[in-house]
């Protein structure tokens, strides 16, 4: 007995370090998914063949008003202002645990996910929610009107760009950097946008800025119109997007990168993605070690839904004879997937959000760490046994799914009636819109695929 504990503690002596960590969990879906998959394609693709027998086209009261631009609304915006000052501050001062500080929950979970999906069921509440206008009217008072007009012109040939190459930077934040969730880092990420943010409105004017230079407020905007509840009553799901002007080649992109964000967040998680970058997803080594890798990635994933998009739809309008200028086209098509973004959003953070919801509330019942018991909650635990029987997985499953198919049906009736807005005849209608539907069911797949593959949860 003594030989073999002194060959351990030898063995242990000599070792070197090991690099541990640990791993996280591996959830894989054992349930007949391919069935699911097909049959969500092929819904789509039947919904899409018999919209073309159909000369559909919404009512003026069905689409609503046009892209509203950013509303100068004081106390709504100023209540805002202040809760994102006290959340940087807690940031900051509060516990380092980020499932306890209210600034990563309240800005992953409350505003990213909660907020964002409120917009497409009742419209553009950032409009009068954003902390930025009503900072910018309180000093444009203070200043005496000398903010208006504003100093600077936003050049015509700069809009969307710099929506562009900010929301590049927040999605690599938020899927490749090391800690977006360590609360002191994500402080001072948020500090530095909002002062940013507050200085652009200064010098080019908070409707220009915040219409077409600041990412969040571009991207809620459009997704509060495809909302079918409306202060004039209720209209059909997307609806609103027909209302929209074209895009230029930068709301073209803009509107690609933030779909093909949210596609790459589920498929880096998937061990498919780690089997290409030679990693064990069993053996997760960190975000750290895959920065340069999610990094390639998520630039792929913006390279290859651009380009399939631009196919198709380049595609079609050579097959349908070039009846319009095409980039025209596409800057109208691409509204289309605003509704596969919605869906990819809520099905993609749908489990984690019924998680952080509870670790938001165990945060505001003690904000500060200080063992205070503000909601009564200091005794309960958070609990993910929903996710983890196979009753709970079937039912988020089928949420997901049916979150997915819905969102593409949706894609496939804004397309085809922004087809038949073309005037073309009916031939030159569906050879225009038919590559685009094939690009919206391959999507479908592919989204339901991402649900269903085994990944690192």
């Amino acid at each position: 007995m003594g030989r073999i504990a002194a060959t351990l503690l030898l063995l242990v002596l000599c070792c070197s370090p090991a690099l541990a960590h640990s791993a996280a969990r591996g959830f894989v879906l054992l349930l007949p998914t391919g069935y699911v998959i097909f049959g969500g394609a092929l819904a789509v693709l039947a919904s899409s063949a018999i919209a073309s027998l159909l000369k559909f086209r919404p009512s003026r009261s069905e689409v609503g008003e046009r892209l509203p631009s950013a509303r100068r609304s004081l106390f709504p915006s100023l209540v805002s202002a202040v809760l994102l000052g006290l959340l940087i501050w807690t940031g900051f001062s509060g516990p380092r645990d980020p499932a306890e500080n209210l600034l990563p929950l309240a800005i992953w979970t409350l505003w990213w996910v909660v907020l964002v999906l409120l917009h497409p069921l009742f419209g553009n509440l950032w409009a009068a929610l954003n902390p930025f206008s009503g900072v910018h009217l309180l000093l444009n008072r203070a200043l005496g009107g000398r903010l208006e007009p504003p100093p600077l012109r936003l050049p015509v040939s700069l809009a969307y760009w710099p929506a562009v190459l900010t929301f590049a930077a927040f999605a690599w934040f938020q899927l490749v950097d090391a800690g977006p969730q360590d609360p002191s880092r994500l402080a001072l990420v948020v500090a530095f946008y909002a002062a940013a943010t507050v200085l652009a409105a200064v010098a080019f004017g908070p409707k220009a800025w915040l219409g077409l230079g600041d990412p969040f407020a571009v991207f809620l905007a459009q997704l509060g119109a495809t909302a079918p509840f409306t202060r004039a009553g209720v209209r059909l799901p997307g609806a609103g997007l027909l209302s929209l002007a074209p895009l230029p080649l930068a709301g073209i992109l803009f509107v690609l990168l933030t779909l093909s964000s949210i596609s790459f967040d589920g498929f880096a998680n998937s061990f498919v993605w780690f089997a290409a970058i030679g990693v064990n997803p069993l053996d997760y080594p960190g975000r750290t070690a895959l920065m340069a890798a999610n990094t390639l990635g998520l630039a792929g994933s913006f390279l290859a839904l651009t380009s399939l998009f631009m196919a198709a739809v380049t595609f079609g309008w050579w097959w349908a004879g070039r009846p319009r200028q095409l980039l025209p086209l596409l800057g109208r098509f691409v509204f289309s997937l605003i509704p596969v973004s919605i869906a990819y959003h809520f099905a993609h953070y749908l489990g984690d959000t019924l998680l952080n919801l509870q670790y938001l509330a165990l945060a505001l019942n003690d904000p500060t760490g200080s063992d205070a018991n503000l909601l009564g909650l200091a005794h309960a635990h958070v609990t993910a046994s929903f996710q983890n029987t196979a009753s709970g997985a079937l039912v988020l499953y089928t949420t997901q799914t049916a979150a997915v198919i819905i969102g593409h049906l949706v894609a496939v009736l804004v397309a085809h009636t922004m087809a038949i807005e073309t005037g073309c005849s009916r031939a030159v209608v569906l050879k225009l819109e038919t590559p685009l539907a094939c690009f919206v069911v391959f999507y479908t797949a592919f989204g339901l695929w991402l649900l269903a593959t085994p990944a690192i949860t």
